[in-house]
């Protein structure tokens, strides 16, 4: 069979000359958590008749792998808060074998999942922002620590390909840095610091909870020895844009115990406000009520709801290909604002 990218050319390039190959995709906007830094209760969830059915995201999907995205990511919310998501996830599998699957959760609700992720070869990003059970509690409103840990640990014992993220709060969680970090030195798992980002009217952000890469990387070294992680090509070469690809936005390092042990997992960073990655960003989104959003950073977005119940394809696939050409640069949008950078919150964007 013919390489993914070769059967489907690339089609999605923006006026930057960047290339869209990576769909994230928000399945619903409900979650059974309300974290502080995400969602806002007051607001409403979207009524069920303005959600995308599953087989109208089929359709989507349909559409982009035609037009060269190889990556899917599945958010919410929670994905697993949607009745009937791991069946979706199973006949995408089987329709797009070769088509890389992606899931990021809260780790609450994946326990009766977990088997049939690792046979879909499904990989995990577990939002986890502290293994402190109160104050985890107090970050998300619920006392689920112990539940997540547990689905954490049967994942590793699994093999399914893990990921944690932790949103970076000065005063919140910034001296659990070394118990989260650490979970790199005995685990196979990248833990990525995802600086905490201005999303949203109501958003909780202010300078005194930013805390910057530059400040985790300084405490992170009191710890351990970092050693940058070089991504390699299957033939062992060494690539920007192949590491590019892999890590993501991520910037990854080994740690190195005082005692010389190296860490069997990475210790991560994602500078999405101190240092841009805008200038290789390949991602698309599709929020929950049908909308294509090119940038985290911009509030525009361009509605195919009506035109997948009421049109047809290629009016989707116009949408697709006008929406990215006018793809922004995140940074700069970021550079100009001193307020929220975007008037929706996180969880109704699918992050």
């Amino acid at each position: 069979m013919q390489e993914q990218n070769e059967e489907h050319p690339a089609l999605l390039t923006d006026a930057h000359g960047r290339t869209v190959r990576y769909l994230r995709i928000s399945v619903t906007d409900r979650c059974n958590l309300c974290c502080r830094y995400c969602r806002d209760d007051s607001v409403p969830f979207i009524p069920h008749e303005n959600i995308l059915r599953f087989e109208e995201i089929e359709r989507v999907i349909a559409i982009a792998t035609e037009l060269g995205v190889h990556k899917l990511r599945f958010t919410g919310g929670e994905p697993f808060a949607r009745k009937g998501f791991l069946d979706f996830l199973v006949k995408i599998h089987r329709r797009y074998p070769d088509t890389a699957l992606k899931l990021t959760s809260n780790g609450t609700l994946l326990g009766p999942a977990l088997e049939t992720l690792k046979e879909l070869g499904v990989s995990v990003n577990l939002s986890l922002d502290s293994l402190d059970r109160e104050k985890y509690a107090a970050i998300t409103g619920k006392d689920e620590l112990p539940t997540v840990l547990d689905n954490m640990r049967r994942m590793l014992e699994l093999g399914i390909p893990l990921k944690i993220n932790a949103v970076a709060m000065r005063g919140v969680n910034d001296v659990e840095l070394p118990a989260l970090a650490s979970m790199a030195m005995d685990w196979p798992i990248d833990v990525r610091f995802i600086e905490f980002m201005p999303m949203g009217d109501s958003t909780i952000w202010s300078n005194n909870l930013f805390w910057p890469a530059a400040d985790i990387l300084e405490t992170a070294r009191k710890h351990w020895r970092l050693e940058p992680v070089v991504l390699r090509r299957k033939d062992g070469t060494e690539s920007d844009d192949h590491a590019a690809e892999e890590r993501g936005p991520a910037k990854l390092w080994k740690l190195r115990a005082p005692n010389g042990r190296l860490s069997k997992g990475s210790f991560g960073l994602i500078t999405s406000v101190t240092q841009s990655f805008c200038q290789s960003c390949n991602r698309l989104r599709l929020t929950a009520e049908g909308n294509i959003r090119t940038c985290l950073f911009d509030d525009r977005e361009y509605p195919i709801r009506d035109a997948l119940r009421e049109k047809g394809p290629e009016e989707v696939r116009r949408i697709m290909l006008d929406a990215v050409s006018r793809k922004p640069v995140g940074a700069e949008l970021l550079a100009s604002r001193h307020g929220p950078v975007a008037h929706k919150r996180m969880s109704a964007i699918g992050g």
